[in-house]
C-alpha cells in the first residue's frame, strides 16, 4: 500500500510545483498590473481635478465627482486583474452583482444617503464653507461627501451628519444671502424711559462702525413682560460682519444703560419669613 501511495504522493507534489512555477508569471503580472494602474489612477485624478479647478467647479461637486470616477476605476482594475490570474470574468461578474444586490438591501440607509448627497450637488441648498444648522447641528461645511456632511462647529468640534438627514429636514442656511439682519432684545424696568431707551439703542447702532445705514435702524417695544418691558433694536450689516456687530452691540447698550441710569430687570427671588 505504502509502495503505491508513495508515487502518487510524488506526482501530486511535482504538479503543484509545476502549477505554482506555471502560475509565478501570471502572480508577477497581476501584482505589476496593480501598482501600475494605481499609478493610472492617481495620475487621471490629479488630472481631472485640475481641469475642474480650471473651470471653477463647485468644491463638493468636483469632490464627489472625483470619488465616483477613484471607485470606478479601481473597480475596473479589480476585473482586470480578476481575468488576468484566470478567474472566469463573466462568472465573477455576476457574483459581484448579486453580491451588490444583497449589500444594497442590506446597507438602504446608505444608498439613501448617497442619492441624498446626489440631490444636494445638484440643487445646492449649501455649499463647503457656508454656515448652515440642520439636524439640530450649527457649524460650517467642511466637506460634502457620498454619504454625509461634515460640519465644522464654533467650537472647533466635528459633526458628521447623514447625508438623508439633513436633505429630508429643514436647513437654514446663515451664508446665503450677502446681508444679514442684528436683532438684539433687551429688557427694561416698568419705571425706566422707553424714550431715553430707544435714543440709546439708535446711538448704539449709529456708533456700530459696521452697520449699513440702509435699511435704517428701528426699535420696536416688542412685549411687556411680568417683570420688564421689552425692546428690540434691529439694524443691518454685512454677513461676515454679524458675529462681532452683534456682541460689539451689547456691552455698548450696557453700558448706555447703565450712564443713563436704565434698569436692566434680573430675575430676584423673595423669602419670607412667619
Amino acid at each position: 500500500m505504502n509502495e503505491i501511495s508513495k508515487p502518487n504522493i510524488e506526482k501530486l507534489f511535482n504538479d503543484w510545483v509545476t502549477g505554482l512555477l506555471n502560475f509565478i508569471p501570471t502572480l508577477v503580472g497581476a501584482i505589476a498590473l496593480y501598482f501600475a494602474g494605481k499609478y493610472i489612477i492617481r495620475f487621471i485624478i490629479r488630472f481631472l481635478k485640475r481641469i475642474m479647478e480650471r473651470r471653477e467647479v463647485d468644491l463638493a461637486m468636483r469632490n464627489f465627482l472625483l470619488q465616483v470616477v477613484r471607485w470606478v476605476l479601481y473597480i475596473a482594475l479589480f476585473l482586470m486583474i480578476v481575468q488576468i490570474i484566470g478567474l472566469p470574468a463573466t462568472q465573477f461578474i455576476a457574483i459581484l452583482t448579486s453580491a451588490f444586490v444583497a449589500v444594497g438591501l442590506a446597507l438602504q440607509g446608505s444608498l439613501s444617503n448617497f442619492a441624498s448627497g446626489i440631490m444636494i450637488l445638484v440643487f445646492k441648498p449649501f455649499k463647503v464653507g457656508d454656515t448652515i444648522e440642520g439636524n439640530g447641528q450649527k457649524g460650517t461645511v467642511k466637506n460634502i461627501g457620498l454619504f454625509a456632511t461634515v460640519l465644522n462647529k464654533p467650537d472647533n468640534e466635528e459633526a458628521i451628519i447623514p447625508n438623508t438627514q439633513l436633505f429630508s429636514n429643514s436647513i437654514i442656511n446663515y451664508s446665503r444671502e450677502e446681508k444679514r439682519r442684528v436683532h438684539l432684545l433687551v429688557g427694561i424696568g416698568y419705571n425706566s424711559s422707553i424714550e431715553k431707551a430707544r435714543d440709546i439703542l439708535l446711538e448704539v447702532a449709529r456708533n456700530e462702525p459696521k452697520a449699513l445705514a440702509e435699511p435704517a435702524p428701528v426699535v420696536y417695544v416688542e412685549e411687556l413682560a411680568d417683570s420688564s418691558v421689552n425692546i428690540s433694536l434691529r439694524y443691518w450689516c454685512l454677513n461676515s460682519d454679524r458675529g462681532e456687530c452683534y456682541f460689539r452691540s451689547l456691552e455698548a447698550i450696557k453700558k448706555g444703560f447703565d450712564a443713563a441710569g436704565i434698569e436692566i430687570p434680573f430675575p430676584q427671588v423673595q423669602v419670607h419669613r412667619d
